[in-house]
């Protein structure tokens, strides 16, 4: 075999492991790596405007198809650039490989020009990374890393690749299957365990199943097999903010999202369980509330395929390691080989029906001002038919499309949940987008975050990728100015977003279509308009500015301690509701 260049030999690996699509920005560190993609001609490249867009937009690629995302940046300030996106992929296990430039070796530890030490920098926000000192090896370092970061559960993994490594000549060979000598993530659950969760479940008066993204992680046909234990355990099902769309949002055993602005109906039935079977979730703070309040009185079954999340902050009765897929499958499998009788579960379903009449996600009207809830609604009665992808930024805005946008399919909501990163959701929609050239993909906005990448406008017009931005307008840094209202006696410390642009005009600038919805009868034919369009299109709706996001549980509340829509005022449950609990 012909001895390549270290760069040639990365853009044969990453041939060789299928990558289509890659996003990066060049600089000098990374230059033969550019040249030899510029050659080999075999992978698309994406210049984004920004590294952090990069790795979002590798996030959306991903999350919405499957596939792992890949991102290339230089050294020093393009791999710093990169971090919070790399951190957000970490937090939601998101398969993502990110590629750095380095100083030559020689150089490295000298305060060289763009020199940062990446993997110190990375090391506790990766799966995985590796300093790269030797051609020879950087073939199946590659290949590994795609391995580790999208086998077990997913996450980012970096390469950081000095200048003269890329420049050197070795040999490289396609490896075999990836046997790491550390690296075995156990994926098929304990058949004993599985058993046991399974008689649980059948003996059970008020189950619930707690179902996360590590399903989505699972593909679709772990989607399917959550529907089918549902059906014929009867048990209801609850989501966290990353599994959306793992359970169809239209099914009447669905309970809608739970946690600090979930719905009442599934906080209460989390509250009042005697067993809770948590799927692919990880029992986050946002869930669960104050510890010690959470399900008090349940039996806790946690099935996760990453064995340190286990007994992490909820200890629990019953741990299995396993992929959710595969834990799911054995479920189904053992239920029926058993021959359960489906629960008789009529007194618990009563109990939530008195918790659903609540309607917690209703909202006041008046006038022709357009409540932010409304507008979401609009949006969903618009496209729902199309099976939109959708993305949000970080706010209020993407708390009302978690409760008011259904979904109904895996891959359909892409979102920033553990991180909570302003500035995702446009570029995570420019590779969705890219991923699903067919696909309807919005990204649902606020006015303050879409400004975090709003550069990225100029990402989507070069490579005439129809995205769609649907801002809530409301001007203020929504959440930021809620919780000053709630906790700060309404001393809204530089929450409200002064000097706005017209986003109209900004958008037209970029090339894309602009739109302005200033009232409730404007909003159909605004929504209309947009999706008549074929090309991108920023639609800026002015909504109520004061709408606050509700139910809400305040931090280290429990679940019992909602703040509904109905008492805003007060702060806590009528009496109506308390009776209920």
């Amino acid at each position: 075999m012909a001895e390549k260049s270290g760069a040639d030999i990365l853009i044969e690996a990453l041939c060789d492991l299928g990558v289509e699509v890659v996003f990066g920005y060049p600089g000098g560190a990374v230059l033969p790596i550019y040249d030899a993609m510029f050659r080999s001609k075999r992978i698309r490249h994406i210049l984004v405007r920004h590294e952090q867009a990069a790795t979002h937009a590798a996030e959306g690629y991903a999350r919405s198809t499957g596939k792992p995302g890949v991102v290339l940046v230089t050294s020093g300030p393009g791999a710093t650039n990169a971090v919070t996106g790399i951190t957000d992929a970490l937090m939601d296990s998101i398969p993502m490989v990110v590629i750095t430039g380095q100083v030559p070796t020689a150089l490295i530890g000298t305060d060289a020009f763009q020199e940062a030490d990446t993997v110190g920098i990375t090391r506790h926000c990766t799966k995985h990374n590796y300093l790269v000192k030797d051609p020879a090896v950087l073939g199946s370092i590659i290949h590994e890393a795609f391995h580790i970061a999208t086998s077990g559960r997913p996450g980012p993994v970096v390469v950081d690749i000095p200048k003269d490594v890329q420049v050197a000549t070795a040999r490289y060979q396609k490896p075999g299957p990836i046997q790491h000598k550390t690296y075995r993530p156990q994926v098929k659950p304990d058949k004993t365990a599985i058993e046991q969760v399974v008689d649980m479940l059948a003996a059970a008066e008020r189950p619930i199943l707690y179902t996360g993204g590590g399903i989505i992680n699972a593909g679709p046909g772990a989607s399917q097999l959550l529907a089918e234990l549902a059906r014929i355990s009867g048990a209801p099902v609850t989501s966290t903010l990353m599994g959306l769309g793992c359970f169809p949002a239209s099914s009447p055993q669905f309970l809608g999202m739970l946690g600090m602005h979930g719905t009442y109906e599934a906080n209460m039935a989390m509250n009042q369980a005697d067993l809770v079977i948590a799927i692919g979730a990880r029992f986050d703070d946002r869930v669960t509330g104050r510890l010690d309040a959470f399900s008090p009185n349940s039996r806790k079954v946690h099935i996760d395929i990453d064995r340190s999340s286990v007994n992490k902050n909820v200890r629990v009765d019953l741990p299995i390691i396993a992929d959710a897929g595969r834990a799911l499958e054995d479920m189904v499998r053992v239920w029926k080989s058993r021959q359960h009788p489906k629960p008789d579960t009529n007194e618990w379903w009563r109990r939530i029906a008195g918790w659903r009449a609540v309607a917690c996600l209703s909202f006041p009207e008046d006038g022709d001002a357009i409540m932010p809830q409304r507008a979401i609604r609009a949006l969903w009665e618009a496209t729902h038919a199309r099976e939109p992808i959708i993305t949000t930024e970080v706010g209020q805005h993407q708390m009302w499309a978690a409760q008011h946008f259904g979904f109904e399919k895996p891959n359909k909501w892409l979102t920033s949940g553990g991180l909570g990163t302003m500035g995702y959701g446009l570029p995570a929609a420019i590779g969705a987008q890219l991923g699903n050239p067919n696909a309807l993909v919005i990204d649902i906005a606020g006015e303050a975050s879409i400004q975090m990448n709003i550069q990225e406008l100029a990402t989507a017009t070069q490579y005439r990728l129809p995205v769609k931005v649907f801002i809530l307008n409301n001007e203020y840094m929504g959440m930021v100015r809620q919780w000053q209202e709630l906790t700060y006696e309404s001393r809204y410390a530089e929450s409200y977003s002064d000097s706005l642009p017209d986003f109209v005009k900004l958008g037209e600038a970029y090339g894309w279509k602009g739109i302005r919805i200033d009232a409730r009868g404007e909003l159909d034919d605004g929504i209309a308009a947009m999706l008549a369009h074929d090309g991108p299109v920023i639609v800026d709706c002015r909504v109520a500015k004061l709408a606050n996001c509700f139910p809400m549980i305040p931090s280290g509340a429990a679940h019992t301690d909602m703040i509904l829509q109905a008492n805003e005022v007060s702060g806590t449950m009528d009496d109506e509701a308390k009776a209920l609990v």
